[in-house]
Formats: structure tokens, C-alpha cells, sequence
């Protein structure tokens, strides 16, 4: 009977996560399986794997085909690599302490890489929470003055204009009527040049009335 190892989905609608089951290849995906050997939750960062790894080893040496999916899962676990060195012993080209050394130098690198991830992770989370906060701070500053600024009476910026507008026109009406003032004492002597001619055009009257005599 040919087997898979495969990925059996449950929980909710946008928010899966699996079993990783043994199962024979015509039945269906989410149909009745041999042996569960853990389960994957993609939810979290990184995922969550949690398998049976002498299990998961023994069906894989056994010739149970595992899927893409699981195929991945498997070789980060180190499933897939601990039977590469089983072979390698087989063939003689490692000894058995040579490939378990091997193996526990990938599991620490290995190790190493995850809590690289997770550090890095967490800094970012960190990150990312402090510069929201002061986003959403300068959101309420900005909010509060928008508002102080709608409720601010507009009598007060009338008022801190006006005297603007007095200085501004003050010398304009000075400028105005600095003419007017010329022009009146340019015309008083022509006025007073006529009162004093006044005085000749009587003197010719009586002269007038002397021809008119004779």
C-alpha cells in the first residue's frame, strides 16, 4: 500500500492549521488517516512545528512519500537530513559517532538560526510598537490644535488686524490733502494782488466824471 506523509487541515475559516498524518495515497485529504505524527500552525512567527521525530524517521525509511509541504517541514526539522547520514552509514562512507556528531553541529546551527529569528523578531515588535505610540501622540496633538483652532473666536483676529489697517492708511490721507494745502497758499497772494487793484479802478472814476464836465 503506498503511503503519504501529508498535511490534514482544520480550525477556522482564515486561521488553519494542520495534523501531520500517515495516510494511504487514494484517501482523501481530510479523510481517515494511519498515524498522526504531529502538527503544523502557520499562525505564528515562526511557525509552530511540533512532530514526532523518531516516528516521522521510521515512515520515511519505510518509503512513505511525503508532500511538498511536508517534505519542507520535515527537512527543517532535520528529519530528512538524519536519513541522508543513515545512508551515508549504510554505505559506509561515516561511522555511526561521525554522523551523529554531524547531526548534533546541524541541530545547534540550527538552534542558533531560530533564536536569531525570534531576537530579531522581538526587536522589530518593539520597534514597531514604540514608533506607533509616538504616531499616535503627535495624531492627538495634532487633533487638539486643529480644534483649539476651530473653537479660537474670530473678534480677536479682527481686532489684531484693525491697527494694521490704521497705520497703513494714516499717511495715505496726509498725502492727500498735503496739496490742497499748497494750492491754498499758492492762491492767497493772487487774492490779495486783486484787493489791491481795487483801489486804482476808483481812482479812475472821478477822473472820468471830470471829462464828462466839460
Amino acid at each position: 500500500m503506498a503511503t503519504k506523509i501529508r498535511l490534514q487541515r482544520h480550525g477556522k475559516k482564515g486561521k488553519p492549521f494542520y495534523y501531520i498524518v500517515v495516510a494511504d495515497a487514494r484517501a482523501p485529504r481530510d479523510g481517515r488517516f494511519i498515524e498522526r505524527l504531529g502538527s503544523y500552525n502557520p499562525n505564528t512567527n515562526p511557525a509552530t512545528i511540533d512532530i514526532n521525530f523518531d516516528k516521522t524517521l521510521n515512515w520515511v525509511n519505510d518509503g512513505a512519500q511525503p508532500t511538498d509541504t511536508c517534505r519542507a517541514i520535515l527537512a527543517y526539522k532535520g528529519v530528512m537530513y538524519k536519513k541522508h547520514l543513515q545512508g551515508g552509514v549504510k554505505k559506509g562512507a561515516l561511522t555511526e559517532d561521525q554522523a551523529a556528531a554531524k547531526f548534533a553541529e546541524w541541530l545547534d546551527q540550527k538552534d542558533g538560526k531560530i533564536t536569531g529569528k525570534k531576537s530579531d523578531l522581538n526587536t522589530a515588535k518593539d520597534t514597531a510598537r514604540k514608533a506607533a505610540l509616538i504616531a499616535e501622540a503627535k495624531k492627538k496633538e495634532d487633533k487638539a490644535a486643529a480644534i483649539a483652532a476651530k473653537y479660537t473666536p474670530p473678534a480677536e483676529e479682527v481686532e489684531e488686524e484693525a491697527p494694521v489697517a490704521e497705520v497703513e492708511e494714516t499717511p495715505a490721507a496726509e498725502a492727500a490733502e498735503a496739496p490742497v494745502t499748497v494750492a491754498e497758499v499758492e492762491e492767497a497772494p493772487v487774492a490779495e494782488a486783486a484787493t489791491e487793484e481795487a483801489p486804482a479802478a476808483e481812482t479812475e472814476a472821478p477822473a472820468a466824471e471830470a471829462d464828462s464836465a466839460e
